[in-house]
């Protein structure tokens, strides 16, 4: 694996270096992108990922990533699993004070567990440590200053002023502004999400909740010995809780997950951040938009990181047969019913939450999921559909 402080490239320092593929992000998407390549036949050397963290900055990352029984497929494929995680086995969804709820069990799938709750950090770590021995080029770290677009090729310019230059560029990297990372489709949510570790008085640490209050669901994923807490609320409110002493914010809890779990008993460092949709990227001949830099979903059903595993799965399977523009028309065609119905559904749910006034017993969208999760319960082929769609998605 060739890092790119200092490295010359075959074509010289003031020269263009070619490749096949130019991968723009290395996070985990992105170096899911190349192992699957070259797992597809693609040669090493005609591969440069680019990226503007060092690894080591990038392995820092504590952040919880939940992971769907679908991706941990993806992953095994290109020597990436096993990693440290918690499984899930079983998902919880409720609706705070009132009726309706539903339960997806692995058991019923003959399933080992729904999904994985991992360190964005572990992931990136175990995706690099088995692209190592393919040694593909790795640029890091490297900024992006310019991206063109031609009839023959994509070039791309680094603020060291390196130039590279490939017939099919994979933006993976929602940072970076292109044409193709602006999107047709965005909406702003009235909610902010506040992130933060939890431990709970009598855990159970196989389950996952989704409750859903009357400012946006708040869920619960099982983490080492306690839970990786992803609440979204008013904007307003997100101010106030963030603010809050430790003992404070988690009576607030408390208040609003219930006691199924016991009393909240400990929490750490809170982060806060705004809630949007950002999805639909513009076409192009020469480059393919995955992951983070195709679409930003809400954090309601975990659903972001899945479906960029499965664009790169896609992707890659199509560019290891030809590396044209025509392949990538086919991967955009291929990929539409899974993006939006993914897309489709968490926003659904997210807007039902932003719309709801004050998310009164009577209104009308909060009534209408509550007999929503009643049906999904009472009706096998329903829940499997669901379960199904946060698996292994649209296929």
């Amino acid at each position: 694996m060739a890092e790119a402080n200092a490295m010359a490239t075959a074509a010289g320092v003031a020269g263009v270096a070619d490749y096949q593929i130019l991968i723009c992000g290395a996070g985990p998407v992105g170096l899911s992108a190349a192992a699957l390549l070259i797992a597809r036949g693609v040669a090493p050397a005609g591969i440069a990922l680019i990226d503007a963290k060092t690894l080591t900055q990038t392995a820092a990352d504590p952040r919880s990533i939940a992971l769907s029984y679908g991706s941990r497929q993806i992953l095994q494929q290109i020597g990436a699993w096993p990693i440290a995680s918690n499984p899930i086995e079983q998902i919880h969804v409720s609706r705070r004070g009132h009726f309706g709820r539903t339960l997806i069990d692995s058991v019923d799938y003959a399933l080992p567990a729904l999904g994985y709750v991992t360190r964005y950090g572990n992931l990136v770590t175990a995706l690099a440590a088995s692209l190592k021995r393919l040694a593909p080029t790795i640029l890091r770290p490297a900024r992006i200053v310019a991206m063109s677009e031609d009839e023959d090729a994509v070039s791309i310019r680094l603020d060291d002023g390196r130039q590279l230059r490939a017939p099919i560029a994979v933006q993976c990297e929602g940072g970076l502004y292109t044409e193709q990372t602006a999107k047709a489709r965005q909406r702003t949510y009235d909610q902010t999400a506040i992130v933060a570790q939890v431990h709970v008085g009598a855990p159970m640490p196989l389950r996952a909740f989704e409750c859903f209050t009357a400012e946006g669901p708040l869920a619960l994923l099982p983490q080492d010995d306690g839970y990786a807490l992803v609440w979204c609320v008013r904007p307003a409110r997100a101010q106030i809780l963030v603010t809050l002493s430790d003992v404070d914010f988690l009576r607030e809890l408390d208040t609003a997950f219930g006691t199924r779990l016991g009393r909240f008993t400990k929490v750490s460092a809170r982060n806060s951040y705004p809630l949007g949709l950002n999805a639909e990227p513009a076409p192009s001949a020469r480059i393919a938009a995955i992951g983070n830099a195709a679409q930003t979903l809400h954090p309601v059903a975990g659903q972001g990181l899945n479906l960029g595993l499965r664009d790169a799965t896609n992707l890659a399977r199509l560019l290891a047969q030809h590396n044209t523009p025509a392949s990538l028309r086919q991967f955009n065609a291929q990929r539409r019913a899974d993006r939006r119905s993914t897309v489709g559904l968490t926003d659904l749910m997210a807007t039902i939450f932003a719309q709801a006034p004050g998310g009164a017993f009577g209104a009308l969208p909060q009534m209408l999921l509550g007999v929503g999760l009643g049906l999904i319960d009472g009706i096998p082929p329903i829940k499997r559909l669901l379960a199904e769609q946060m698996m292994f998605g649209r296929r």
